[in-house]
């Protein structure tokens, strides 16, 4: 395999895959510094799991959004607390359940169910709410919302103004690391610009980059080197949408909003792209000095 990326400083913030990241960057050359910026946290007791169950065994819900793979199995498994699997299964069957990806897909499975709907890529709230428009009009339905981490206001506000009655289920959060010192460590490489990428897999992760960033109070100079000096990679439409929040470009964003084509697109682009965000900033020869120390 060609190492595109011998001698470049790569930062991934990376939490669930954080050593399937490792391996692959490294796999291309890359001196990687993994700095996982979530804890995912499932609620030890998810409040709608009982009224969730419920409403789909008395046929209350028409459309059931699954948005996580992580979330829905969470869900499930939730709901078999309260009511009996063979009954809970067998009313989500006449559910249509619409699945953001093939995560959630997936996740359905072990239940002996299949999604009505898939939402093609990039898999975002936008596309599940297109799918929506094309196939089931949701005025009127009665729709909840599988939801993960931050909550998603865009698409529960964009079903409630097609006319739907929308609940959202909120099965887990994502809060910092309780450790914090690697996270401390990508903020100073990167203020220091002794990095040459950064890379970013989910919009939540710059939030708490930033969060870090202004505890050591460095949180402008981390915006001011991931603008000027340090490439940008995302994975998707989503996390690029929150780094723009921040003022803050991507430089890499892949055909396909998955962890492989991600890393590919750095290996074939990265270099190239230190070399001319760092000319722009007139830190060309100041970067490039850097790569292989």
């Amino acid at each position: 395999m060609t190492q595109s990326l011998t001698g470049l400083q790569v930062i991934s913030f990376e939490s669930r895959l954080k050593n399937e990241t490792t391996a692959l960057l490294e796999k291309h050359g890359a001196r990687v510094l993994a700095a996982p910026a979530l804890r995912e946290v499932p609620l030890s007791e998810i409040p709608e799991a009982k009224a969730f169950a419920e409403a789909v065994c008395r046929g209350a819900i028409d459309v059931l959004v699954l948005l996580t793979g992580v979330g829905a199995t969470l869900l499930l498994k939730a709901a078999c607390n309260y009511r009996p699997r063979a009954e809970l299964i067998l009313a989500l069957s006449k559910v249509t359940l619409v699945c953001r990806g093939p995560k959630p897909s997936n996740a359905l499975k072990p239940f002996g169910l299949r999604p009505t709907f898939s939402v093609p890529e990039p898999n975002t709230w936008r596309e599940v709410l297109r799918k929506l428009d094309s196939e089931l009009p949701v005025a009127g339905k009665r729709v909840w919302v599988q939801e993960y981490g931050s909550r998603n206001l865009d698409l529960l506000h964009a079903l409630s103004a097609r006319g739907a009655d929308v609940r959202a289920i909120h099965v887990y959060s994502w809060t910092p690391p309780e450790d914090t010192a690697p996270l401390k460590a990508a903020v100073l490489k990167i203020v220091r610009v002794q990095a040459h990428v950064a890379l970013f897999t989910s919009a939540q992760q710059i939030e708490h980059v930033l969060s870090v960033a202004r505890e050591l109070g460095m949180a402008p100079a981390v915006r001011r080197a991931l603008s000027n000096d340090i490439v940008v990679a995302s994975v998707g439409p989503v996390t690029s949408e929150a780094l723009e929040r921040h003022g803050i470009s991507t430089d890499i964003i892949p055909g396909h909003p998955k962890l492989g084509h991600l890393i590919l697109a750095v290996a074939r682009r990265a270099r190239m792209l230190v070399g001319e965000k760092r000319e722009r900033s007139g830190q060309a020869s100041a970067g490039f000095a850097r790569i292989g120390k």
